[in-house]
């Protein structure tokens, strides 16, 4: 009954099987592992996040570059004040305003971007207050540059002059005369009458859309593996069905009918004219 599983249309649709239900598994425990993977991440980044508030700051440059075990270390540097820019359409605590954004030249020329607080309201250069004049030593939390279009970063342009919508080098490369270092900090403590603006955690360090998109994929592909199987399933219950009718007789769409009288007798009443 099952010889037709030695054909060649059922040799394709074996191995097709053989090798789809592996590769589905693969792929789901693949993207399984790749939600734990942020799990952990963002466990990690957590914990980094809790112990970088009570870690001693260390240099900027013992901390660069940037990554996901620097990133929101407390560093320090010296230097002097330079430009100022802001930085719009910023939330904190669920309210709008902008980020105060100052350049501070560190020795060599190069110049750091240091938020120095959160002003609530429409990006405004007079409501923010000039930065301390003289060298100065911060401290605060290292980030990442930041790149358009990333959660809370706004990716349109035409800003007016003395604005950027990202904080990252290649943002404000244009817009201010000296080297940048590939990196910012933000003050643990803001300026007069401006907010601290807290640390951001790494990128893909959260449980973001992201995340569980990789634990929809892992569902998903566990059904496609599920779904091949049925279907296997399905084809070959057909096929049985099919050489059982042919076993008796019956065709695929030829109407069976149940008390047909003898071909004979239909001859021999029919009447002769």
């Amino acid at each position: 009954m099952y010889r037709f599983l030695l054909t060649p249309r059922w040799w394709g649709i074996n191995v097709f099987v053989l090798l789809a239900i592996p590769f589905c598994v693969f792929m789901g425990s693949w993207q399984l592992s790749r939600f734990e993977a942020r799990v952990d991440d963002h466990r990690d980044a957590k914990a980094q996040a809790a112990s970088a508030r009570t870690d001693p700051a260390r240099p900027l440059a013992e901390l660069l570059p940037v990554d996901k075990a620097t990133s929101g270390k407390q560093a320090t540097a010296t230097g002097r004040y330079g430009e100022q820019l802001l930085v719009p359409d910023r939330e904190l605590d669920g309210k709008s305003g902008f980020y105060v954004l100052t350049l501070l030249r560190v020795d060599g020329g190069r110049a750091l971007p240091v938020v120095r607080g959160w002003l609530p309201g429409e990006a405004d250069a007079a409501k923010a207050p000039a930065a301390p004049a003289g060298e100065v030593t911060v401290i605060g939390a290292l980030q990442a540059s930041e790149q358009p279009g990333d959660d809370g970063v706004s990716a349109r342009g035409g800003l007016p002059a003395g604005q950027t919508a990202a904080i990252s080098a290649a943002s404000l490369v244009n817009l201010v005369p000296y080297d940048l270092y590939d990196a910012w900090i933000t003050l643990d403590t803001a300026g007069a009458g401006m907010t601290a603006v807290p640390a951001k955690a790494a990128s893909d360090t959260g449980l973001d859309l992201k995340a569980f998109q990789n634990l929809g994929y892992t569902g998903e592909w566990f059904v496609f593996a599920g779904f091949v199987v049925f279907m296997w399933f399905r084809l070959l219950r057909r096929e049985v069905e099919f050489a059982r009718d042919a076993r008796l007789g019956i065709l695929p769409g030829e109407p069976v009918v149940i008390g047909s009288p003898d071909p004979a007798q239909d001859d021999a009443s029919t009447p002769v004219r």
